[in-house]
């Protein structure tokens, strides 16, 4: 069954908002963010405002207890626990960063189903404030990646994932945001992407579905990825070969977004 590698993105996917602005906001400083947002790549930016917490007095422990409160969709724990139970490889790649990725994780007590996190790293500095680097050194060793943001290209990482592994297994891959669009665009015929309906990486899709190679499936909440998930799960587990998407049901795929 390890087979199966299931990527998920965090944010807007398992979790059902953006992670730095439920914090930004929850403490009260959106203000500030938004009026420094235009000055500085978001991953600094978020940097900035861990620091602007720190010196107004907002302490390790309110941002953790506002993580804790982040918004999730009912069915998004069942369908990792389920994907987990049946002996799936679960991964994390995103843009957040390790601190807010883990914190809500071990809240949610589901840290255990992924074996690795790939997001921005960051730690509790000798002050007790939360730093946040760059998962990308961009200012020393640039990605090169006109696709993704200067800190962190993801389509790096899922070809690391996928060296790792080997030609035999399949990945699965969760996604909704525009930093997304690079690493599915090197998937494999074999593999799957599952872009979230209306969001970026699914707008960025239906605008040529050919230049997709794996299969896509997508999905509008909770409910539908614990279904569409499982149910790809379950079609490699039963042995039947994939019908990888035609470039007739791709067209298909890109008209109906077109019409709505």
């Amino acid at each position: 069954m390890a087979e199966i590698v299931v990527v998920f993105d965090f944010d807007k996917t398992i979790v059902d908002c953006d992670s730095d602005n439920w914090v930004v906001d929850e403490l009260g400083f959106s203000v500030l963010f938004n009026r420094l947002l235009p000055t500085m790549p978001w991953n600094t930016l978020m940097d900035k405002m861990m620091m602007e917490l720190h010196s107004h007095g907002k302490t390790i422990d309110d941002i953790v207890q506002v993580l804790q409160m982040i918004p999730i969709h009912p069915r998004i724990i069942p369908a990792i626990k389920a994907a987990h139970a049946l002996g799936c490889d679960l991964r994390i790649v995103s843009d957040a960063n390790t601190f807010f990725i883990e914190t809500i994780l071990e809240h949610l007590k589901i840290r255990e189903c992924f074996s690795d996190i790939s997001s921005n790293p960051s730690y509790i500095n000798e002050d007790g404030r939360l730093q946040i680097l760059p998962y990308h050194d961009f200012n020393k060793f640039p990605h090169g990646c006109t696709l993704c943001p200067p800190n962190m290209c993801k389509g790096e990482i899922i070809e690391k994932i996928q060296e790792s592994l080997g030609e035999k297994k399949r990945l699965i891959y969760l996604v909704d945001g525009s930093g997304d669009y690079c690493p599915s665009l090197r998937l494999k015929e074999q593999d799957f992407v599952m872009p979230r309906k209306n969001f970026p990486v699914w707008e960025l899709i239906c605008k040529d579905p050919l230049l997709i190679k794996a299969e896509i499936h997508e999905w509008s909440n909770g409910e539908e990825l614990e279904r569409v998930s499982l149910r790809l799960i379950n079609k490699i587990c039963s042995g039947q070969n994939a019908e990888f998407i035609s470039s007739n049901c791709k067209l298909h795929f890109m008209c109906t977004f077109s019409s709505d």
